[in-house]
């Protein structure tokens, strides 16, 4: 067995990084150092533009809800990272930029409005996991076996049940289906493909030396389809 240090080195570069930052930031607001409200995202037009980037960072202090959430990085953002968007981390970062982006836009809806929409990208990542994996058999708390493609809605019922906020897991829904949508469903129904990585992301991201570089092969087929994550289908009583 690994010891908690390999398994950390382990771990594939944006899942790791976006981890590591909620732990940290979390720690250093838990401890005193930072006011949640310092990193609070208020309005997309607030001058202090680092708020759309910090407020992501934040998944509450300390309890059961924030272990969970740390989790659901670990694992399902750390399966998605390793499965279909294995040696694409430019896709995996465009995914997630994308992520972020459509929860400020959404957020503007008033019932929408969240201070901090760290656990909606969470929950983004496990309806993005779940589409991918819809047949996987998920044990939840103990309580009760289901298929994965269903767990974004059990855990929405459960927060809301333990008295958790229900317009972040929504949100996350929404923009995890968005993606899918744009990149899975609208393509196989004939669409273009809109949401292709940009040329200066993989560069970058090459430039970074962040993860490892796509086999040629790999990359004909990006440059065919433009998206790593593929989806699968499913029917409802399936």
């Amino acid at each position: 067995m690994s010891s908690p240090a390999e398994y950390y080195h382990s771990l594939p570069p944006i899942t790791k990084f976006y981890g590591t930052a909620c732990l940290a930031v979390t720690v250093v607001c838990q401890i005193g150092l930072l006011s949640p409200a310092d990193i609070a995202y208020f309005s997309i037009l607030d001058w202090q533009v680092w708020r759309l980037i910090t407020n992501f960072f934040f998944l509450g202090k300390f309890s059961i809800n924030f272990g969970i959430r740390l989790l659901m990085i670990a694992r399902y953002g750390v399966q998605l990272e390793n499965g279909p968007f294995q040696r694409r981390t430019a896709d995996f970062l465009w995914m997630m930029l994308f992520g972020a982006f459509s929860l400020l836009v959404l957020s503007i809806i008033p019932i929408f409005s969240s201070p901090f929409l760290g656990i909606s990208l969470v929950f983004m990542l496990l309806y993005l996991w779940s589409r991918e994996f819809p047949n996987a058999k998920i044990n939840l708390y103990g309580l009760v076996t289901l298929k994965a493609f269903y767990l974004p809605w059990a855990m929405l019922c459960l927060d809301v049940i333990f008295g958790s906020p229900l317009v972040p897991d929504l949100l996350g829904i929404i923009a995890g289906h968005l993606y899918y949508f744009l990149t899975v469903l609208h393509p196989l129904a004939g669409g273009k493909n809109i949401l292709k990585t940009p040329a200066f992301m993989q560069r970058q991201v090459m430039k970074w030396r962040i993860g490892a570089p796509p086999p040629s092969n790999v990359a004909q087929q990006e440059r065919a389809t433009g998206v790593a994550f593929r989806g699968r289908s499913y029917r409802l009583g399936g």
